[in-house]
């Protein structure tokens, strides 16, 4: 465990170092994001921050899990880095298309979605018949092995969740600090279940998160974008799947749930009442700031929830019998 919150903290500070320079560079390249007329119109005063904030957390979380995992010994950790780095450039292009004057547009969700659904694809195999992980902990009863059934679950884990936590990227530090808590619950698990290799991982990530949100706090100097936003929620994803407790993600990722659920509601209440609004504004972060909330409590409120979902869900990990 020393080892593992060694280099969460190692990622952290490097996460720092490298997050200034990356903020001017992207500053001087005119990468200010253009802000969608779907959001609050609070948000447009964010026009212009910078996006790709995402290489704050991917370029110290490469470099020191290449230097502090043993990953000659444990090649399953190759699975969340190629993760990483193919939703990170998938985001990277859909950035593209969120710049103030391009006339290029971003990635259609439907492509997203179907992308993603390949990439699932291959890494729900790569689980299931290169690393063997195919079980289901439920807690107080015991693990089960679910066979060729868990392929279409893992499939689903994966693109779910990166969908929700991409989703759940529209206030400062809300995606950034959900994720963190939430890769230290799964931290945490993994540590518990022997896998000191997957947390490492685990807290790699939650140190260069750590890293990003010094420079997305409120107001934010720059925003992570899909290129963060895709790459946090697959390997989140597969984190899960490696400890097998990913029944317990909808709980740790409680807000990441929420918010997808809210759009989900939104726009098929919108379909079925004839163009009435369930929500005030759908995601669900925005409803409450169109009741009233200040940003910095919406954020604020969602980690104190995204907190106690997830000391639950260890709770919930460690109910499991051997």
């Amino acid at each position: 465990m020393i080892h593992a919150l060694i280099s969460g903290c190692i990622a952290f500070v490097l996460a720092l170092a490298l997050g200034a320079p990356i903020v001017r560079y992207l500053r001087a390249q005119n990468a200010g994001k253009k802000i969608s007329t779907d959001q609050p119109e609070t948000h447009q005063k964010k026009a212009g921050v910078p996006t790709f904030g995402g290489f704050i957390i991917w370029l110290p979380t490469l470099i020191v899990t290449a230097i502090a995992v043993d990953w000659w010994n444990h090649r399953s950790i190759l699975l969340p880095l190629a993760m990483i780095g193919i939703t990170g450039a998938a985001g990277f292009v859909d950035d593209l298309g969120t710049l103030q004057h391009r006339s290029q547009k971003g990635l259609s969700w439907r492509f997203k979605v179907i992308f993603l659904t390949l990439l699932a694809v291959g890494s729900a195999l790569v689980l299931y018949d290169q690393i063997e992980v195919e079980s289901i902990n439920i807690p107080w009863q015991g693990s089960y092995e679910l066979g060729l059934f868990y392929i279409p679950i893992a499939i689903l884990v994966i693109v779910g969740t990166t969908t929700a936590v991409a989703i759940t990227d529209g206030l400062d530090a809300l995606a950034g600090g959900t994720t963190l808590i939430a890769f230290i619950a799964y931290g945490a698990i993994a540590f518990i279940q022997g896998q000191e290799f997957v947390a490492t991982f685990a807290f790699i990530i939650a140190g260069a998160n750590l890293g990003y949100l010094w420079y997305n706090a409120h107001p934010a100097q720059v925003i992570m974008g899909d290129t963060g936003a895709l790459a946090l929620g697959s390997s989140l994803a597969i984190v899960a799947l490696m400890t097998g407790q990913w029944l317990l993600l909808p709980l740790i990722g409680i807000v990441f749930v929420a918010n997808a659920l809210s759009n989900v509601i939104q726009i098929g209440y919108y379909k079925v009442s004839g163009g009435k609004r369930f929500f005030r504004r759908a995601p669900l972060h925005h409803h409450f700031e169109e009741i009233g909330w200040a940003e910095t409590q919406v954020v604020t409120r969602a980690w104190l929830i995204g907190i106690a979902a997830a000391i639950l869900g260890v709770a919930f990990a460690l109910a499991v019998p051997d």
